[in-house]
């Protein structure tokens, strides 16, 4: 598939999600603001999956923790506020992924993976198991957050346009933010990482720290599409950093194509729109959904975003026959 090509049909996915909001319900809108923030979830994760080379199992500790910072910053009777709320909930899970990092990133293979899901355990077990988090109930944020400035209110989140034309630019800043990564000296080195570690060490790399920032820079993205999804339900609860939670943007991930920040996009909004149709369809859509994922991963190598290449190679196949 062309550049040219994959450009217009960027452009085209971009003008459709621009022109939703005024052409769809607000059911649907809901919906597809929920699809762009699991796709920075999903973006966020794919940095460490597709980019360098690790799988977490615990990821959505850093997306949960974010929407408790949100939740617990919020004023009982006001709103908190934008600019303030949303920087100090990224810092914060960008730090726990930092402190989770330099205990894990010393293990490797199946340890590895293990040993992230018992960190986002006992992180979930500390808002589940105290009033911190308000327990096994969770805590409602009653307001959006305001994005007033000395006064003045640019945009007002209460408004669903605006709240949902907000996400739609932090998910376009999270995607050319990675893809710019991704094409940097830094990214070129976690790839490195990811193909073979043994050499990139040899070749003088110190390979635990591009490790440990790229795990710090995901968990602070994970943060991101926390605190968005707080805002926008309004509502925290333990869940978010449940290990089910966790294997979801997993999925997003592999469904949508593992290594391509475009691809986790397209992922999180199958996973969304899969969801949404089963559980309309039946009260067993967990079983359906199942059987579309590991039918993605048998006949669908390289998830949704290797598709059209897919297709386009096979009638020059069948023609060389």
């Amino acid at each position: 598939m062309s550049a040219s090509f994959n450009t217009f049909l960027k452009l085209l996915v971009l003008a459709l999600v621009l022109a939703f909001p005024f052409v769809g319900s607000a059911f649907y809108t809901e919906l597809v603001a929920k699809g762009l923030i699991l796709a920075i979830f999903a973006m966020s994760l794919d940095l460490l999956v597709g980019v360098t080379g690790l799988v977490s199992f615990g990821h959505a500790a850093y997306f949960g923790v974010a929407a408790y910072v949100l939740a617990l910053l919020t004023p009982k009777y006001q709103a908190a506020n934008l600019w303030l709320s949303l920087p100090v909930a990224v810092l914060v899970a960008g730090l726990v992924a930092l402190l989770v990092g330099f205990f894990v990133l010393r293990t490797r293979g199946i340890y590895f993976i293990m040993v992230t899901l018992a960190f986002a355990q006992m992180a979930y077990y500390i808002f589940h198991d105290t009033d911190l988090g308000g327990g096994s109930d969770g805590i409602y944020v009653n307001f959006k957050p305001s994005a007033a400035i000395a006064g003045w209110t640019p945009f007002d989140l209460d408004q669903p346009k605006a709240l949902y034309f907000f996400i739609l630019v932090c998910a376009l800043a999270v995607y050319g933010g990675l893809r710019r990564l991704k094409e940097s000296s830094f990214g070129s080195i976690l790839q490195g990482i990811r193909d073979n570690e043994s050499r990139m060490l040899a070749m003088g790399y110190a390979t635990y720290r591009y490790k440990l920032a790229a795990f710090a820079v995901a968990g602070a993205l994970a943060g991101v599409a926390g605190y968005l999804y707080g805002a926008l339900y309004g509502f925290v609860t333990p869940e978010y950093l449940s290990w089910h939670q966790s294997g979801n943007v997993l999925l997003m991930v592999i469904l949508g194509g593992m290594g391509n920040f475009g691809g986790a996009v397209a992922g999180a909004f199958a996973f969304v729109a899969m969801q949404e149709f089963f559980a309309a369809w039946t009260k067993h859509w967990q079983l359906l959904m199942g059987a579309v994922i590991v039918g993605a991963v048998l006949f669908l190598p390289g998830g949704i975003s290797a598709l059209p290449a897919r297709l386009k190679r096979k009638p020059r196949e069948s023609a060389d026959e």
